[in-house]
Parts: C-alpha cells; sequence; structure tokens
C-alpha cells in the first residue's frame, strides 16, 4: 500500500476533524441528554444502564434530538496530540511542532483539579455494572493517554517542560487510587477512585505510566511498581495466552482492543524496566499470538471477539495497528498486519468525506462518527503506521 494513501486519508481525517474543533459524540454520552436527565429516571441505575447502552447500540444518530451536545473528550484531545507527535517525529518541522504544542496546552488545560496529581476523566456520567461515575470524575485509562501524550512531549521536547507534568500523574495513580488487590510482589489498581475494580488493560496502562515516568526521571521506585502491576496481570494470563478483561466473573470476556492495549503497555514496560524482559517477554510473545491468530482475518478484517466475525470496530481496528507498530521489533510481520489492517478498514469503514464509521454490523453499517472512539483512534493510528513505515 503506498505510503500516499495513508497520507491522503490521515490528511482528510485530520481537516474533517478540526473542523470541528475535535468535538463531537461519543458511544457513551447518552447522560447527557437534556432530556433523560430532566426526567426522574436519572436516579435509577437501571435506567442509566440501558439508556445509555440504548444510545451506544442504536444505528441512528438522535442525540441532537434528546439534546446532546457535540463536546471535547479528554482522552479523545490525548490521542489527537500523541497523532501530531508521532507526525513531528516523521516530519521534524516547524508546523507539525505547533500542531502538537498546541494539543498538549489544549490537554493540560484539560486536567481535573482537586487530587494530589494530574488527572482527566470523561466529559458525561458513566453508568457500569460495577459503579457509577459522574461527569468529571478521574479516571485511569483517560489519564494514562494523557499521560503517554506528555512523556513522548517530554522525549520530543524539552523534558524539563513536559516532565514535571508527566510526574504529577503518578501522584494521582499512587494516592488517588485505590489499589484494588496488593499482595506480596504484584499490585492492580483501581479504574477511579469511586470502585475496586480489577481492570487488567487500565491497571497495565498505570504500569506503563509508572515505568516510562520512572526511567526519564530516574525514579526507580516507580518503575518498581510497574513491575508488580505487570506481574498481577501476567499471571492472570489464560493457558492459551489470552486475557479476560477483568478479574470478576462478569469481566471474563476477552476482546480485540483491550487486549492490544494490553500488549502496547507490557511492551512499554519491557522497554522501560531492567530485568522486564526477562520476566514478561514469554508473556508478551503468546498473548501476541493468541491476539493475531484470533482476531484477524487474512485480509485484515479486526474482529471485536475471538469467535465473532461481527462486529467490526474502527476503535478495534485502529487500537490494533498502534500495537503492531508498538511490536514491530519484536515480532514478526506486525507491520505488514497493521497494513492489511489499515486498507481493510479504510476500504470498509471510511467515509467519502474523511471521518471513519463506528461499526460494521452483520445486517447494517453504524455510519455516526464518534470523536473520542472512532476519529481520535484513527488519527493516532496512521499517523504511528505512518511513522513506522518510515522507520522500518
Amino acid at each position: 500500500m503506498p505510503d500516499r494513501n495513508l497520507e491522503q486519508n490521515y490528511f482528510r481525517l485530520l481537516a474533517w476533524c478540526r473542523a470541528r474543533d475535535f468535538a463531537g459524540y461519543d458511544p457513551f454520552d447518552g447522560l447527557n441528554s437534556h432530556l433523560f436527565q430532566a426526567l426522574p429516571l436519572k436516579n435509577s441505575r437501571t435506567a442509566r444502564l440501558l439508556w445509555t447502552q440504548f444510545c451506544k447500540r442504536s444505528p441512528v444518530n438522535f442525540r441532537s434530538l434528546v439534546g446532546v451536545p457535540p463536546e471535547r473528550n479528554a482522552k479523545g484531545i490525548a490521542l489527537f496530540a500523541l497523532a501530531a507527535l508521532a507526525r513531528y517525529r516523521t516530519l521534524q518541522t516547524k508546523e507539525a511542532e505547533i500542531d502538537a504544542r498546541e494539543l498538549l496546552d489544549d490537554l493540560m488545560a484539560m486536567r481535573l483539579k482537586g487530587f494530589t496529581g494530574a488527572a482527566w476523566g470523561y466529559n458525561f456520567d458513566w453508568q457500569g455494572r460495577a459503579f457509577f461515575a459522574p461527569r468529571g470524575t478521574p479516571t485511569l485509562v483517560p489519564t494514562a493517554f494523557a499521560g503517554r501524550a506528555l512523556i513522548e512531549a517530554a522525549e520530543c521536547f524539552d523534558s524539563k517542560e513536559y516532565l514535571p507534568f508527566a510526574r504529577t500523574t503518578c501522584d494521582f495513580i499512587l494516592n488517588d487510587l485505590n489499589r484494588s488487590e496488593e499482595i506480596g510482589d504484584e499490585a492492580c489498581f483501581s479504574y477511579s477512585p469511586l470502585d475496586h475494580t480489577r481492570v487488567f488493560n487500565a491497571s497495565l496502562l498505570a504500569g506503563e505510566t509508572l515505568a516510562r515516568v520512572g526511567k526519564l526521571a530516574n525514579e526507580t521506585s516507580l518503575c518498581d511498581w510497574a513491575m508488580r502491576i505487570a506481574r498481577y496481570v501476567v499471571r492472570r494470563q489464560r493457558a492459551d495466552g489470552s486475557w479476560a478483561y477483568g478479574a470478576d466473573d462478569y469481566q471474563s470476556w476477552t476482546d480485540n482492543f483491550h487486549t492490544a492495549f494490553i500488549l502496547t503497555s507490557l511492551s512499554r514496560i519491557i522497554d522501560s524496566c531492567e530485568s522486564a524482559g526477562d520476566e514478561f517477554a514469554t508473556a508478551l510473545t503468546r498473548g501476541h499470538e493468541f491476539w493475531r491468530d484470533r482476531f484477524f482475518l487474512s485480509n485484515g478484517w479486526p474482529k471485536y471477539f475471538p469467535d465473532r466475525l461481527y462486529p467490526a470496530d474502527t476503535h478495534a481496528a485502529a487500537a490494533a495497528i498502534v500495537a503492531l507498530v508498538e511490536l514491530r521489533g519484536r515480532v514478526p510481520g506486525a507491520l505488514e498486519l497493521a497494513e492489511r489492517i489499515s486498507q481493510w478498514t479504510m476500504e470498509n469503514l471510511c467515509d467519502p468525506r474523511g471521518y471513519f464509521y463506528y461499526q460494521r454490523r452483520r445486517w447494517y453499517t453504524s455510519r455516526i462518527p464518534y470523536m473520542r472512539w472512532s476519529e481520535a483512534w484513527m488519527a493516532y493510528a496512521l499517523a504511528r503506521l505512518i511513522e513506522g513505515k518510515r522507520k522500518k
């Protein structure tokens, strides 16, 4: 696939997102509905869960009708910043630097106040099976991706400018989150300060943040925490090489993009912590082999679950591309598979106007553009793939 196809799709997508100031809808933003918030049902856990899932699963975007405004999302801005940083590493131009710094400034301005370190959350109330997180609750996943952007900015630009800010994300992780399990040489961190869930990919994202800041700041104690977190996740890898979403019975499923998160974070922990390669390389290889063999067709079609063809999801495709670029020096054929996935996604889930659809299902395609879930992730994926191919 010629690089120009990737470049063209990246620029068309970015132009579409910039025209909207990187603001849009999200699969999980249903509780932002002014109509729903005016009803007594807003106080019902069951109603919140059902309404969120209804909005997420509907192939018709009725959000404007029920008063859901398009908004910026902190994780989305972090992903756009990561894409811009990849472009800067590829081009090394002043224009690319300005683009990255502007998004980083926006990201830092979105930091939530009142915690021991820098933290970010979602711009909507979120009702899950385990707990309810009101809008603005700091959560681990957006904080970790913001941390990833700040860490990469410290590596690209002046470390004195961005590393201290990135370091404060470690304070949030270590002081504000709950340690869901802390036994011997293992540790698992909660999703937010409000819960005690044990979500493997989220906790490992915390480990990645601690490991990479620890390496840059020369703080071995942060790397020690990262190793404990990685042990907790690696020791719960299944015999076939897969990981469940989490440790509880209701979290037993395995999906594409959460596995990609685990592989990416584990690879970065191995790169950052002394002796991590000796301890975790086999788990990374086994996890990659299960993921590669069970989640992708030969033409690059990305499956959401290992045993189902549908849905094909833009987010899963993009997270896979990012993971494969990350793994390109560790596993054979990583970039080739990333290219096949990107080609399939551009041919099957890309709108002529430049944005990417949410999902392709058996009987229909949900063409809703979700700014964080689909567009930001694909911008990040395409920028990383272009960068990876240039450095091949």
